[in-house]
């Protein structure tokens, strides 16, 4: 017998004896004709079961999701699937669920898609504590590699999150034997962590947890999203797009790095990649390079994951969508249409620090949040010009190529507080456009 019934939006959670939870929604029976199943892996290995309409979207999954969470800073994070090729995807929010998930029941993976570059800034202890979680998973896997010294630091902060002060009654030399710390675990890690975690004395789990995000934000690799390609010689390398540009990795080793304000233009046709440089300093013309993916699909998602990217951490407010007219759209119908890394700062987190589970090794603790390091709400900003460092104007349709056009737009001196964010934030404008194909 269930235990628990909450209604959420228009579902029901209902909590089992055995932990698990499932959401189903009210007045419509469960399975029946317009309903589906979803199930969404959370970031501490969960899995919660949502009973969602076939024809319902991506944003109204990762609300029920957020909602369940009690998780209000949703803009960081995104929903995973493998499409029929194996492939990991980000679910467009926008568009209908069953336009990219076709066997059933649909299986999600709840990550961390945007990777804020001061985590510091975050409002909530529990969307940094999400924020940890990705990352360990991260360096499990080996996709955030870092050194033994960097493993056994990061280690013992999790250590001090979820276990508290090292207690020589309590704690013996078998006390860490259900952490995870580094893909290929030694011995000799496990007692380094256990060395560090008795300096860490008199941390709350939430300050524990911002030490540990301050330690990964430095790592090279964190937030950096890798796809496979080759360069101009076909030598392979790995493009990675993060909060600051596009960088270039071949052997683990970064051999170069394109700021987004150095990035006119972002283009693929086929399986090809481009990026159009802005002159330097001593230069007279602009330069184009090109990378090899392997094929279509991978051009294109690289491409869109640059779009999502450039808009979230490089704009104040996302660019308005058009409505579809009734010739023929040239223009890709692609838009982040969330809020920005700007825009989300910006709004008042007005609540008591909300109660939640630490689990970092898979064991259930309930802490309270003991901080507030957000800041001092501020009021948000809207999508309106006056507010955004972007210039709107008509782009010129380029008939063979589906692209992103950066022009940089003209920045008006202001004497207020913020001047010097805001020529931080100064981005450029983007516009994208479908590749031509005559009847």
């Amino acid at each position: 017998m269930p235990e628990e019934q909450e209604t959420i939006g228009g579902t029901i959670a209902v909590s089992n004896e055995n932990g698990t939870e499932a959401n189903y929604p009210s007045r419509s029976p469960i399975m029946k004709g317009k309903n589906t199943l979803a199930k969404v892996t959370l970031l501490d290995g969960t899995v919660k079961d949502v009973i969602i309409e076939r024809k319902a979207k991506g944003q109204e999954l990762i609300d029920t999701i957020c909602r369940s969470m009690n998780l209000l800073e949703k803009d960081y994070f995104g929903l995973i699937y493998e499409d029929k090729h194996d492939l990991r995807n980000w679910l467009d929010l926008d568009r209908r669920i069953g336009k990219f998930v076709k066997s059933e029941p649909w299986k999600f993976s709840f990550e961390v898609k945007f990777y804020p570059p001061d985590p510091a800034q975050l409002h909530e202890d529990i969307t940094r504590y999400q924020l940890c979680l990705q990352i360990r998973n991260d360096i499990v896997t080996g996709r955030l590699p870092c050194s033994f010294v960097t493993h056994a630091l990061l280690g013992s902060y999790l250590v001090q999150s979820e276990v508290g002060d090292y207690d020589i009654q309590e704690h013996d030399k078998t006390y860490l034997k259900d952490f995870k710390f580094a893909p290929n675990q030694t011995p000799e890690l496990i007692e380094k962590v256990m060395d560090l975690h008795k300096t860490h004395k008199g941390q709350t789990p939430a300050e524990a947890e911002l030490h540990y995000l301050e330690n990964a934000k430095k790592l090279a690799m964190y937030g950096v999203d890798l796809h496979p390609a080759k360069d101009s010689e076909g030598v392979d390398i790995m493009l990675g797009v993060c909060s600051s540009g596009l960088l270039v990795h071949r052997d683990r080793l970064r051999i170069n790095r394109f700021a987004w304000p150095k990035i006119l233009k972002i283009s693929y046709k086929r399986h090809n990649f481009y990026i159009k440089i802005r002159p330097g300093e001593f230069e007279q013309y602009e330069s184009t390079i090109g990378f090899k993916l392997s094929n279509h699909r991978a051009a294109k998602k690289l491409w869109k994951v640059c779009v999502e990217h450039h808009t979230f951490f490089r704009l104040m407010s996302p660019d308005p969508v058009k409505k579809v007219g009734l010739l023929p759209q040239l223009g890709s119908r692609f838009r982040y249409s969330g809020r920005t890394h700007y825009e989300t700062k910006k709004i008042p987190i007005e609540r008591q620090p909300p109660q939640f589970e630490r689990s970092l090794s898979g064991r259930r603790l309930t802490s309270r949040s003991m901080d507030a390091l957000g800041g001092s709400p501020v009021g948000s900003y809207g999508s309106e010009p006056s507010k955004r460092h972007t210039m709107s104007y008509e782009p010129e349709i380029i008939p063979d190529m589906e692209h992103i056009d950066q022009r940089p737009s003209p920045i008006k001196k202001q004497k207020d507080k913020n001047t010097a964010q805001r020529k931080r934030l100064q981005c450029t404008h983007i516009r994208y456009c479908k590749p031509y194909t005559r009847a």
